[in-house]
């Protein structure tokens, strides 16, 4: 989710993917992590390679990948929301 809701800005390529995760999501993903799920992705059909400019190649998200990201995002939200109403208001 965090490769789908990066690229969702536009495409990256993955020292770009890496530095935008870990701006939006406080998290650091290794090379191996990120061309690891940049392949599972792309088999899925949810993001696809551009030609490479020099010797990076970006990433762009497709139809179906913003599709599957906002109907996970939105179901996330609707999650977040019940938990924390349940909880109520916080407690200092």
């Amino acid at each position: 989710m965090l490769i789908l809701a990066s690229l969702a800005a536009g495409p990256k390529h993955g020292y770009a993917l890496i530095k935008d995760i870990e701006e939006i999501a406080g998290t650091t993903l290794g090379p191996g992590t990120l061309y690891g799920a940049l392949g599972r992705l792309e088999a899925q059909g949810l993001v696809e390679p551009l030609p490479a400019e020099d010797r990076r190649r970006p990433y762009r998200i497709t139809a179906a990948g913003a599709e599957a990201a906002r109907t996970y995002l939105e179901h996330v939200r609707t999650v977040a929301t019940a938990g924390l109403r349940r909880l109520g208001p916080a407690h200092a």
